[in-house]
């Protein structure tokens, strides 16, 4: 008979902690607002750029201790405990040193960027060896642990819409408030730590250092950041997609079943099929990736690509 598993401590963020100017100012977050309980943090801030955009500067921060309408991709949706994840959401403007916009076809690679600082958080933050899945999610041991999604806010007068990018992280989710078994949670990996107020201050300082960099480099993410190699460069390092025969099912029953060789300069996923020609998948495009191997050498994989429905976060 298994042993029932205890519903951990679950304290709510350090107000006090994330509202120290001098983690403010010293990664340029003009505005972070912590709120009790909301549908989406995504939501919220696409209407509060929409209603009143001069409130919402590039950078600024809105983070709930419960969504209970959260989406992803493919209008995907799902609910997790309160206080069990970390729930935020990021308004973004992006330009370079100079003030100038930076090219919206560059606003592709700002989920990657934010998997990677995230990847880093978990590494740096709670010793835990985290690898990212194309398009939007981050994995430990192959199971994904959190995803993030990048929206696009409404035009305005300068030309260039805002873009609010959600990430949710599982930390103290136990095994049975997983919502699919490719799941996992801070908390089940055994990390060093399960604070999710020193998560996202971790999280949060680490995406601002690489989003500097990148508009400081006018959004070319072959350019080197933040003292290393390029964007482009860090996340195919990082990226378990690489390298495996992938299935990608594609709106209006479209699918390819190729090697999944590189990322473009836009950050879209170049699929290899069987007869040698080059397919680009983007991360608008495609409804399912999935290992692939052909009937009778294993099936469709172990699940280490991820699942199509909704495990954590911004899936």
């Amino acid at each position: 008979m298994e042993a029932v598993q205890e519903t951990p401590d679950r304290p709510p963020l350090d107000l006090s902690v994330l509202s120290d100017e001098a983690f403010l100012s010293g990664n340029g977050i003009p505005r972070l607002t912590v709120v009790d309980s909301t549908g989406s943090t995504n939501a919220d801030l696409l209407r509060g750029v929409t209603e009143d955009p001069g409130a919402w500067p590039d950078l600024s921060v809105l983070t709930a201790e419960y969504q209970s309408a959260a989406r992803g991709r493919l209008d995907r949706r799902w609910e997790a405990p309160a206080r069990s994840s970390v729930s935020v959401s990021l308004v973004l403007r992006p330009v370079n040193a100079a003030g100038r916009p930076l090219p919206t076809h560059s606003f592709s690679w700002l989920s990657l960027l934010a998997a990677l600082a995230l990847r880093e958080a978990l590494a740096e933050t709670a010793g835990l060896p985290a690898e990212l899945k194309w398009p939007n999610d981050v994995l430990v041991r192959g199971r994904k642990i959190a995803g993030i999604l990048a929206q696009l806010g409404p035009l305005g007068g300068a030309g260039t819409p805002p873009v609010v990018l959600g990430t949710g992280l599982n930390v103290t989710l136990t095994e049975p408030e997983l919502p699919v078994p490719t799941a996992t949670s801070v908390l089940l990996e055994n990390a060093d730590t399960v604070d999710r107020t020193e998560l996202l201050k971790s999280y949060l300082s680490r995406f601002a250092t690489l989003y500097r960099s990148f508009c400081n480099a006018d959004g070319d993410p072959a350019a080197g950041m933040a003292g290393g190699p390029s964007l482009h460069k860090r996340v195919e390092h990082l990226l378990t997609t690489l390298g495996k025969q992938v299935r990608a099912q594609l709106p209006g029953d479209h699918e390819i079943i190729g090697h999944a060789t590189r990322l473009d300069e836009y950050g879209s996923l170049l699929v290899v099929d069987a007869a040698g020609h080059e397919h680009v998948v983007t991360a608008g495009d495609v409804v399912h990736l999935r290992p692939w191997n052909p009937a009778g050498t294993g099936g469709q994989g172990d699940g280490r690509g991820g699942h199509g429905g909704a495990e954590s976060g911004y899936a």
